[in-house]
Formats: structure tokens, C-alpha cells, sequence
């Protein structure tokens, strides 16, 4: 009988502890160690990587000077860029040329105008240098120099870090924006001066009128004689 006691006793015991211990365990793994959320896609260390898209860079003629528009837009939603300063590289015929653009403002943008490469203006702002064209003994030459190699075919990179390859190249020739001889169209031969203030209009009036004068006398003696007849 008090075997039976006994083992009814430990039953009992084994029946409270084992909720208590699956609770315990429950509440350390909760604490120590918590489960993500099986829908959670966010992997520690990875970042949205920065990239130029919508970044573009165009060539324009204005007042016979060839320019450079550009416009840099960097898209860094992480703000892991380590770079924020703007550089156009162009390249070309075993030829490389770096144009710094400037540095990017608080919305990680930048925009503006540079001349192209070889080209000049004075302080009027008017055109006084062309790429792959040189003034030697007050006489413009086309030369292999002065980044000629810029009009022919090139590739042009915005480096910012990251960077973006751009399409690019030198603006249409026209009479203004090819070279320095035809930038300017020649103005109209001007007649010769005489060295006289005579005029000829007056009499290049009256010779009109007696041609007129000479033709209505014979059709009137035409049409005597017809009478006649």
C-alpha cells in the first residue's frame, strides 16, 4: 500500500514539472535567441548599390563656340557613395582628357556648361579658339594638335563613384562652330568706286523712255501707211 503511495506521489510531481520546464525553455529560446520573421528579406552588410542613371551629357554650337552641356544625377539611396565630385572623361584615338564638373549639391545633382576641349573665348565671351586648329603668324591652320582628336570618334565616361558611359561627340559643322576660316560667312563684293559723284539713275530713266517713246511713233506710222494703203 505505500508503494502505491509513493508512486502515485511521483506521477504527480513529473505531471506539474514537465509544463513548468516546456515554459522555462519557451521563455530562454524567446529572450536568448529570437526567431526572424520568416517573410524578412533584409541580409545584414547588403546595400542598395549608387548608380547615374537619368546622368547625360550633350554638344551645342552657341556664337560659334562648341560647348558642353551636362547634367549629373546620383541615385544613392544607402548613402554608401564615396565619391560626390563630378568628372567627364573623354576618350579617343589612344587619347584620354579629364574635364572636372564640380561637386554635387545636397540632392546629389549637378548641372552646367563647359567649353569643349580646344576651344576658346575671350573676354567677350566671342569664339578665339577651335579644337584641331592653331593661329601661327596671325594665320589659322588645322593641326594634329590642340585635341583635334576630340572631332573624330570618342567615348565619354561621368565618373562620379560610381560611373556612366555616355553617348557624345562634336556638334554638326556648320559655318560657325567648324574652324576659325568659316566662321563667318564673306560679306557681298562691294561695286568699285569711281572716284566721281556722278549718278547714273537719271539717265538710265531717260533711255527707258525713249525706248517707249520710239516704240508708240511706229506703231502710229504703221497705221497711217495701212490707211493709205
Amino acid at each position: 500500500m505505500l508503494g502505491k503511495t509513493v508512486a502515485a506521489v511521483v506521477v504527480a510531481a513529473f505531471i506539474a514539472v514537465v509544463p513548468t520546464t516546456a515554459a522555462i525553455a519557451a521563455n530562454s529560446h524567446t529572450a536568448d535567441e529570437p526567431s526572424p520573421s520568416p517573410t524578412s528579406t533584409y541580409v545584414p552588410g547588403q546595400h542598395s548599390a549608387p548608380s547615374l542613371d537619368g546622368s547625360a551629357v550633350s554638344s551645342a554650337c552657341i556664337g560659334d563656340v562648341p560647348y558642353i552641356d551636362y547634367s549629373v544625377v546620383l541615385n544613392d539611396p544607402d548613402n554608401v557613395a564615396t565619391g560626390h565630385t563630378a568628372t567627364l572623361i573623354m576618350s579617343g584615338g589612344g587619347n584620354t582628357t579629364s574635364i572636372p564638373l564640380g561637386t554635387l549639391d545636397s540632392s546629389n545633382q549637378l548641372s552646367g556648361t563647359v567649353l569643349w576641349p580646344g576651344a576658346s573665348v575671350d573676354s567677350q565671351g566671342n569664339a578665339d579658339g577651335w579644337p584641331g586648329w592653331a593661329l601661327v603668324d596671325g594665320v589659322w591652320v588645322e593641326t594634329t594638335g590642340n585635341f583635334a582628336w576630340t572631332r573624330g570618334p570618342i567615348t565619354a565616361v561621368i565618373q562620379v563613384n560610381p560611373e556612366l558611359t555616355v553617348p557624345l561627340s562634336y556638334p554638326p559643322s556648320t559655318a560657325a562652330c567648324a574652324s576659325p576660316s568659316g566662321s563667318h560667312d564673306p560679306e557681298p563684293a562691294a561695286l568699285a568706286a569711281t572716284g566721281s559723284d556722278f549718278n547714273p539713275t537719271p539717265l538710265l530713266f531717260a533711255g527707258g523712255a525713249l525706248v517707249v517713246l520710239g516704240g508708240v511713233a511706229v506703231v502710229l506710222v504703221s497705221r497711217r501707211a495701212a490707211r493709205r494703203n
